[in-house]
């Protein structure tokens, strides 16, 4: 443990003489949470939707009515009114309006006839969700519309009740356990893979090869330096992060205690990752040039962005294998849901067989030799 320890303390003392890689490996993530969270999180609104109203009627205005009424409350969009079609499809084109609503000539008389006129609604579908959210409205918009003026007694109408098991998420707390392994995968990526690659590179490696240190207590002590380096960076990050996505009771002793133990795990999975990957590396471009790639191989599969079972089936095999896809998991139960450990037991499982895994066939992989 002696010889261990010296490699440890070796390298948090560089580690903590190198203030901007604790502040990359703890602000990144931290930023990527606050921008993405609030970027993607919130509900469209504001949009521009052109109206054409080629009728006047008393129907046409009850239409504007209700659109003015969902501008004032809703803010889904601020209506515009137009004089013709083409100057409205015009500006739809160039980017000037996001929609535009056409209500046809003959539209009041064939209200007053019962023939179920049509009202279009043009949009500009390059951008999928602003048009889905145009269509979403409208289709409320339109039901309300239609609904008789006075409702019917009785109705045999199936109704469908849904109930929410837990309070409302905003997608910044959905977004906040990816978060945190991506953090935690920072200080993986330079802990476990550019400093050991530029120790190579700089000749400070070959010291470790004339000690009596063996191959397993050498990568043990260089995966324990990078685990406690992505462990500090993981509770900075769960500390801090809960406290800006709004967790209720982030700092319950007892939750804090179990997301350590599961920051440890992914710690130790992801940085024996990573000395598996570069073990046999020596060109100190090669993770640098990588990082990119394994974030998004390792990163988006793992349901921290988006639902997995929306994935077609070539990916969900990425999934089944990826470390970040339990980790995450583990996480949202821990920090979404307040479970116990006995729902993340499984996380934690994987996680742990990980790591004996990687560090065993890192350790078969080490050469000492130069």
């Amino acid at each position: 443990m002696r010889r261990i320890w010296a490699i440890i303390e070796r390298d948090l003392r560089r580690f903590r003489r190198s203030p901007v890689l604790v502040i990359v490996s703890i602000l990144v993530p931290l930023v990527q949470l606050v921008v993405l969270g609030y970027a993607f999180g919130g509900k469209i609104k504001n949009l521009r939707l052109g109206i054409v109203d080629e009728d006047h009627g008393v129907p046409a205005v009850k239409i504007h009515e209700m659109c003015q009424a969902i501008a004032a409350n809703a803010f889904t969009f601020t209506p515009i009114s137009y004089s013709d079609e083409a100057g409205a499809l015009r500006d739809l084109r160039d980017g000037r309006i996001n929609g535009v609503l056409e209500i046809p000539p003959q539209f009041s008389r064939k209200v007053a006839a019962g023939g179920n006129p049509n009202i279009a609604l043009v949009v500009d579908n390059t951008d999928q969700f602003s048009a889905s959210a145009l269509e979403e409205s409208f289709d409320g918009m339109l039901q309300s519309y239609n609904a008789p003026p006075v409702a019917a007694r009785t109705t045999a109408d199936a109704v469908l009740s849904v109930v929410e098991v837990y309070p409302y998420v905003p997608y910044i707390q959905f977004l906040l356990p990816g978060v945190i392994v991506l953090s935690v995968f920072v200080s993986a990526m330079i802990g476990g893979g550019i400093i050991f690659i530029d120790d190579k590179a700089r000749g400070l490696h070959e010291g470790y090869l004339v000690t009596p240190i063996s191959k397993f207590e050498l990568i043990l002590g260089f995966t324990l330096a990078g685990a406690i380096k992505a462990i500090i960076a993981g509770v900075v990050l769960i500390t801090v992060g809960s406290l800006i996505a709004g967790i209720p009771d982030p700092l319950n002793p007892l939750r804090m205690a179990r997301l350590l133990l599961l920051v440890i795990a992914t710690a130790m999975a992801l940085i024996s990752m990573m000395f598996l990957i570069m073990v046999r590396v020596s060109d100190p471009l090669v993770p640098r040039a990588i990082f990119g790639m394994l974030n998004t191989v390792l990163y988006f599969p793992s349901g921290a962005v988006y639902p997995t079972e929306s994935f077609p089936g070539w990916m969900k095999v990425i999934t089944t294998v990826d470390p970040f896809t339990y980790a995450v998991h583990g996480f949202k139960e821990l920090i979404l849901k307040n479970t116990g450990l006995v729902a993340i037991s499984g996380d934690l499982a994987f996680l742990i067989g990980f790591t004996i895994i990687t560090l065993g066939a890192a350790t078969l992989l080490f050469r000492r030799t130069l």
